[in-house]
């Protein structure tokens, strides 16, 4: 199988945010407004516009504006199963029977993707 390893690598670097994946998580059961998002994250507004600019202009998120209110959702459903599939893969390696890293060592899961494609948190 075949991919490039730029669009990959760019694709995850986008993803490997703390922020950006709890907006994710947020509208993984279908659009929301901003007013949404901030309930269902926590984040603060200035912080969640920033990550939803990157997710949008990245292409992972669509937007809407209607009237005063822009609404968000996932520009591909079917992210969702990649981010599923990511979480069992991550869960895995947290299994000390099905992984070679050493019983102490954790990686959170949100970290273990990035870590594979060459992101480091700063």
């Amino acid at each position: 199988m075949g991919f490039s390893l730029a669009a990959v690598q760019g694709f995850f670097k986008v993803l490997c945010d703390d922020s950006r994946l709890r907006i994710l998580q947020a509208l993984g059961d279908g659009e929301r407004s901003v007013s949404e998002i901030l309930e269902r994250t926590g984040l603060p507004q200035t912080l969640a516009s920033f990550h939803l600019r990157i997710l949008r202009e990245a292409g992972v998120l669509a937007a809407e504006r209607r009237g005063p209110f822009v609404y968000y959702r996932l520009a591909e459903p079917s992210l969702l199963n990649l981010l599923e599939a990511c979480t069992k893969y991550a869960e895995s390696m947290s299994d000390p029977k099905a992984s070679k890293a050493s019983p102490d060592f954790q990686w959170p899961p949100w970290a273990r993707m990035c870590r594979m494609m060459g992101n480091r948190r700063r």
